[in-house]
């Protein structure tokens, strides 16, 4: 049986405020049965909060509508997130006092509270899951729907596979690329926006020559994005045994928890290129879509990337030096990455199926 995936659309059909996405939202968690879901229990509400001067993460009113939902239906809910998105929330309005619950890091300020557990995938050896996650009852994955530079989409996956673990899981998650970078010195500018660009501060520029650090670095394609003279190339040959790791990751997460406890919501707003942890916001590139809901992870996020068409695409939303070329998915087109692989190898381990069927909510 396919399974069900629920819309609210953020598109409101009469103009009056019972028609718009608040309302829709709060229409459509009630068909996901939050008392027999959540009631007397913990639950973890991950997202991804964001940082910086990023403003295109998921909109405190929306966040407390289901903090709301849960503890009407006797949950006990709080927001969690990596330690150093979790300290600078309150700059995008996430609160207690907003939100409704509290918010901890999902594996403590020292980024040390885990659960190790064995994959043996090669050299992804072992999946520190995140502690403040995993000791909770239920789990809900409230994700911000976007582009990502390294995944061509990232949601529901991305964010439990690189939020639900430590820093050291990430980077080596990410490191399953097996990734060669080639600097071209002829095409540099010495502009640095690569060295800017790095989160990790894995780039070093020293007597006009590039160096990157291959211990620091995590292959997160910043550099290579940012680069406005494609002076930077990675080859990443190993793009799929990246895209396995993340659904290992996720599996190992999930298994932790009774699939009837968990949901997983996905926003499709503020549609932009780039993963939240840029810490910066450009145009959108589609229009507002709405929200979506399932049980089922894998038929969630097809459903979230089917909903994201090229023919939609705002023309100029583009930031410099990005562009579309060639076939497929938009986001294949922006970052040359099919989003829907992610989505393939996590059905192929067993968290869900592609086939689904979509419940528009009135």
């Amino acid at each position: 049986m396919p399974a069900k995936v629920t819309f609210a659309s953020a598109r409101p059909k009469q103009l009056k405020a019972d028609a718009t996405l608040p309302a829709l939202l709060d229409r459509m968690l009630v068909k996901w049965a939050f008392k027999k879901r959540f009631g007397g229990k913990k639950v973890a509400i991950k997202m991804h909060l964001g940082g910086h001067m990023g403003y295109s993460t998921i909109h405190p009113l929306l966040v407390g509508r289901i903090v709301k939902a849960v503890k009407d239906a006797g949950g006990k809910p709080f927001i969690c997130d990596v330690p150093w998105a979790v300290n600078s929330a309150w700059e995008r309005g996430y609160t207690q006092e907003v939100l409704g619950a509290p918010l901890q890091p999902v594996t403590s300020e020292a980024d040390k509270y885990v659960y190790p557990h064995k994959v043996n995938f090669r050299t992804l050896k072992t999946v520190n899951k995140a502690g403040n996650v995993m000791d909770a009852e239920a789990l809900i994955v409230l994700s911000h729907g976007k582009g990502h530079g390294h995944s061509g989409f990232g949601g529901a996956i991305k964010n439990i596979a690189m939020g639900c673990v430590d820093g050291e899981t990430r980077s080596q998650i990410h490191r399953l690329v097996s990734a060669t970078f080639k600097w071209d010195a002829k095409k540099c500018t010495g502009c640095l926006l690569c060295r800017d660009n790095c989160p990790n501060g894995a780039i070093t520029y020293k007597d006009k020559k590039i160096s990157i650090f291959d211990h620091a670095c995590k292959y997160c394609m910043h550099c290579q994005l940012a680069c406005p003279k494609k002076a930077i190339t990675i080859d990443q040959r190993g793009y799929r045994y990246f895209q396995h790791g993340m659904a290992l990751t996720t599996k190992a997460v999930l298994d932790g928890f009774d699939r009837s406890h968990t949901l997983f919501i996905t926003a499709l707003l503020q549609i932009t290129p780039f993963c939240d942890c840029w810490g910066f916001t450009t145009p959108s590139i589609v229009p507002d879509i709405g929200i979506l809901a399932s049980d089922d992870i894998v038929a969630a996020e097809t459903a979230a990337v089917d909903m994201i068409k090229a023919e939609d695409f705002i023309e100029g939303s583009l930031p410099h030096p990005l562009r579309r070329a060639g076939e497929g998915h938009l986001f294949q087109q922006i970052h040359g990455k099919d989003p829907y692989m992610q989505i393939e190898e996590c059905e192929a381990v067993g968290l869900g199926s592609r086939k689904y069927t979509l419940v528009n909510i009135q």
